[in-house]
C-alpha cells in the first residue's frame, strides 16, 4: 500500500489558511519601522509597507520618524496619515502599535468610532483628543526637563561649580574725547 502525498495546491486548501503562497489572514499592508543609523545608533522611519516587502525596502508612504536613543525617545508622527491608514486597514506591528497608543493615534480611532456611534459629537471629540495631547506633552517635557536637571547635577558633581566668567574691562571714553578736541582746537588754531 502506497500512500500519496497530496499536490501543493490542495495541502494548502486542506489547511486553510494559504492559497497559492498567500496568507490572507493578515492585512498586506503593514505600519512598521524602517531601520536607518548606523550600527549600534539605530534611528528608525515608520513606514506604510506591503507585508511581503523587505524591511528596509520599498514603501508606499513614510509617515514619521522614531530615535530611541534620545532621553525621551524623540518620536515624530504625522497622525492624520497614521489615523486614514489605520482606518483602511493597516496593521501595525507591536512597537508602531505602542509607538501609536502613545501619540493618541488609537486614542483618535476610538473616540470616532463613538462618533459613528452617535455617542459623541465631532466638536466634542477633537477637544477630547486635543486635552489629551496636551496633558501627553507636558509630560513628555516635563521628563525631559528632569533629565536635563539631572545631567546637569551630575556634571557640577564631577567637575565642580564653573568658574565665575571675568567680565571684560571697559577703557574710559572721556579721554579719547578730550584728545580729539583738542586736535581739532589745534586744527582750527593752524587755519
Amino acid at each position: 500500500m502506497c500512500f500519496r502525498k497530496a499536490p501543493p495546491l490542495v495541502q494548502q486548501v486542506q489547511w486553510g489558511i494559504k492559497i497559492t503562497g498567500l496568507n490572507f489572514t493578515d492585512m498586506p499592508v503593514k505600519i512598521r519601522l524602517q531601520r536607518k543609523g548606523r550600527k549600534k545608533a539605530p534611528f528608525y522611519h515608520i513606514v506604510i509597507a506591503d507585508s511581503r516587502a523587505p524591511r528596509d525596502g520599498k514603501y508606499i508612504q513614510r509617515i514619521g520618524t522614531y530615535n530611541p536613543l534620545t532621553v525621551p525617545a524623540t518620536i515624530n508622527v504625522d497622525r492624520d496619515a497614521a489615523f486614514d491608514w489605520l482606518m483602511k486597514g493597516a496593521q501595525p506591528t507591536d512597537t508602531v502599535r505602542a509607538i501609536l497608543k502613545f501619540k493618541g493615534v488609537f486614542y483618535k480611532k476610538h473616540l470616532q468610532r463613538g462618533v459613528a456611534k452617535g455617542a459623541l459629537t465631532q466638536e466634542q471629540a477633537d477637544a477630547m483628543l486635543a486635552q489629551w495631547i496636551e496633558g501627553k506633552e507636558a509630560v513628555v517635557e516635563s521628563r525631559r526637563e528632569q533629565t536635563k536637571q539631572r545631567l546637569e547635577k551630575q556634571r557640577q558633581m564631577i567637575f565642580g561649580t564653573p568658574p565665575a566668567k571675568p567680565e571684560p574691562k571697559v577703557e574710559e571714553a572721556p579721554e579719547a574725547t578730550e584728545v580729539e578736541a583738542s586736535t581739532e582746537e589745534g586744527t582750527d588754531a593752524e587755519a
